[in-house]
């Protein structure tokens, strides 16, 4: 096994270096640059100080060479500054973005899968049942509804409908992060930064649950059929154990491929929850930078991203010789 992720780490090596290549050039071939930015926010700016923005900038140069730069610059750890907030990129990704970020989504992971995981069991043991069919009709309404429109319709619901009818007795936040600091008492923080969680990560959970317990019934439902499962009851095994000692392991691969994939998600956040909801994570900057033209920020969210993506690809698939002894890695 130490041989096999000693050559896939190695293979990651100019796979990223592709992805940095590809993200490059085309945040940089796409249309305005933060010069056009700074002329359509100042129309009285004159061509000289255009000229010596896009120099300071380094802007009049042809973009692999801008790359190039670019990249001995990272592989000293330095990725600039952000231009709308004026502080290293890094800090601005690293202490002002990612931990309301993982705020959000690592709770919404781990409730959902603890959620999800079981009731994708019942299902495929009690298939069919009045429950299976609720818990699919469910299931396809959180994939088929867009989250922004969820996300609005919760907002509408808890913020503006509920606090009118029951005169405020049951109230959620529009959005944001919170009013109360750290400063004010360890459990006021929490209880108000708690009340502004709530919508953002229900939304979230909704589709999470949807789809992991899709997954793990499909899974299940192919290891019960298989003629070990068979053998097992044939030998007079409880059901109990037949479940959780003999299936249970075998449908699990599908379910360490989606957390494999979904947590490098969690740093990355969640653009469209986020924007809804106002929470200044991870996926609203990659947005805003988007927009704004913001280039040393956009290649750091997603070149962090990249990062994340094959690494925990690698940790997925190192976790299948774990949970199915059949796999072999040389």
């Amino acid at each position: 096994m130490a041989t096999y992720a000693l050559r896939r780490i190695l293979q990651m090596i100019p796979l990223l270096l592709l992805i940095s290549l590809v993200i490059f050039g085309l945040t940089a071939l796409q249309p305005g640059d933060p010069v056009d930015q700074l002329i359509f926010g100042n129309p009285r700016i004159t061509p000289e100080d255009i000229a010596r923005l896009r120099e300071a900038y380094g802007l009049n140069t042809p973009w692999p060479e801008r790359y190039v730069s670019w990249l001995m610059r990272a592989f000293q750890g330095q990725f600039g500054y952000s231009r709308d907030f004026g502080i290293p990129a890094t800090q601005f990704i690293f202490t002002q973005r990612l931990p309301n970020t993982l705020l959000l989504t690592i709770p919404a992971l781990v409730i959902s899968t603890l959620i999800a995981v079981p009731l994708g069991i019942y299902s495929a043991i009690r298939q069919y049942s009045p429950v299976d069919n609720i818990l699919t009709f469910l299931s396809f309404v959180a994939f088929s509804a867009p989250v922004f429109w969820i996300g609005v319709m919760a907002l509408y619901l808890f913020a503006v409908y509920l606090p009118q009818v029951t005169g405020g007795v049951i109230a959620l936040p529009p959005g944001g992060l919170g009013n109360l600091t750290p400063d004010d008492g360890f459990w006021p923080f929490w209880l108000d930064r708690l009340k502004y969680l709530i919508l953002p990560l229900s939304i979230l959970m909704f589709r999470e649950i949807a789809s992991v317990s899709r997954f793990m019934r499909a899974s299940f439902l192919e290891v019960i059929g298989q003629d070990f499962v068979r053998t097992a009851k044939a030998k007079g095994l409880p059901n109990r154990s037949v479940i959780f000692k003999h299936a249970l392991r075998n449908a699990l691969i599908p379910i360490v491929t989606i957390l494999g994939l979904s947590i490098p998600g969690l740093f990355g956040g969640a653009v469209l929850t986020e924007t809804v909801f106002s929470w200044p994570g991870m996926g609203r900057a990659l947005l805003d930078s988007l927009v704004s033209k913001d280039f040393n920020v956009v290649m750091l969210c997603l070149m962090l991203l990249a990062i994340l993506t094959v690494v925990f690809q690698l940790l997925a698939d190192l976790a299948y010789a774990l949970v199915d002894p059949r796999i072999r890695y040389s």
